[in-house]
């Protein structure tokens, strides 16, 4: 037997992968799941997109391989929006990179910038993907951890307090998964001064913007943040269009210059028709988010009926395409959905698979119509 390589020995299959077969064996064995775990939008992207993607495929280019940085007016189409919707200026053909999704954009900037042994700065609870990368680059994960009762901001004070002279990186997400929760005012601008006065790279992951959110924000709109950060964004969430996995890196010429290093070598470009139909997506007004939010608002409301039905708490100023809920004390989150699998086939996600300070809370997404919501509170 041909054994695999040491970096897999602390690395275990992402967690939707191994729980989503045992949804689907309860599927395939007649009982109706109604999946409230995982974000993946059950609405269709706009009409204007998939349109895009019809008409590009008559253009002689589709079946062409494609630039590693996009096309021209993709890249043109991402530093537009960044303008329109965060006021940051972005130099379209030296500032920003399209991505097969921000998830690819993950691997790329840590093989980019970190060497074996180096340390990264992780969140807990957070993106279980940061720290998968971070052991598959056989760099050093280190959590710091988000308190509920500091608004799930970390304590930089704290960090500060601590040896960081071999952390390379730092992974922020703001507005923040799985809590929902945002950066206060103030927040990015201290996170910089850190990031400067340990020479740390931060890179904020920024793809729930817009979703029941009223105030987007940019790490990049704060001053001198170039020369410390990149931000990750993703066309997945706001668009309805994550399995045409369409993301962007955008930071400083020389940080972009790294990761295409990188990038250039593990693929062949994104297909022609995806392109144009980011570009599409990335032209829509805002209408589009109002009526998107106008969708989940309804929802979230619905959630909150069953969040208290099941005895939990949760905090109403959360923004984001989930709601994250407190189970009451001495209650395990993994035996609660466990249970609630087998029982109700409703599917929630444990918050412990965010980190071990997602222990005693769950997560349900909105990417649930309101009827599923209903007849899930039906079942209790």
């Amino acid at each position: 037997m041909i054994q695999p390589a040491n970096r897999l020995q602390e690395t275990k299959e992402y967690y939707f992968s191994r729980k989503l077969k045992e949804v689907r064996a309860l599927e395939a064995a007649g009982h109706p799941i109604i999946n409230m775990g995982i974000g993946s939008p059950d609405i269709a992207a706009p009409d204007a997109v998939v349109t895009a993607l019809h008409t590009a495929l008559e253009n002689p280019k589709v079946h062409q391989y494609q630039s590693y940085t996009g096309i021209p007016e993709l890249r043109e189409a991402m530093t537009a929006f960044y303008k329109t919707h965060y006021n940051v200026l972005v130099d379209a053909t030296t500032e920003v990179l399209p991505l097969m999704g921000s998830k690819e954009g993950i691997m790329h900037i840590s093989m980019a910038f970190l060497n074996a042994g180096d340390k990264v700065l992780i969140p807990n609870p957070g993106y279980p993907t940061y720290s998968a990368v971070t052991k598959l680059v056989e760099a050093v994960p280190v959590f710091y951890d988000l308190e509920e009762t500091n608004h799930w901001l970390p304590d930089l004070d704290a960090l500060q307090k601590k040896d960081l002279s071999e952390v390379k990186l730092m992974w922020v997400n703001y507005p923040h998964m799985p809590t929902g929760a945002t950066a206060k005012d103030g927040f990015f601008e201290e996170l910089i001064a850190f990031a400067k006065a340990n020479e740390i790279l931060i890179i904020n992951d920024n793809p729930y913007s817009f979703i029941l959110n009223e105030h987007p924000i940019s790490i990049l709109s704060i001053a001198g943040a170039k020369d410390v950060a990149l931000e990750l964004n993703s066309l997945s969430k706001s668009f309805n269009m994550a399995g045409w996995r369409v993301g962007m890196v955008m930071g400083s010429q020389a940080h972009i210059s790294h990761i295409l290093k990188v990038k250039s070598n593990m693929d062949s470009g994104m297909f022609y028709g995806i392109q144009q139909g980011a570009i599409a997506a990335l032209q829509l007004d805002a209408s589009w988010f109002d009526s998107m939010n106008t969708i989940y608002r309804k929802r979230r409301e619905r959630i909150y009926t069953l969040v208290e039905k099941l005895g939990c708490t949760y905090e109403k100023n959360g923004v984001g395409l989930f709601v994250w809920a407190k189970l009451p004390d001495g209650v395990d989150a993994e035996v609660f959905i466990d249970e609630v699998l087998l029982e109700k086939h409703v599917f929630i996600t444990p918050g412990t698979i965010f980190g071990s300070q997602g222990a005693g809370y769950i997560r349900f997404s909105l990417c649930v119509t309101e009827d599923q919501i209903q007849k899930a509170i039906d079942r209790f």
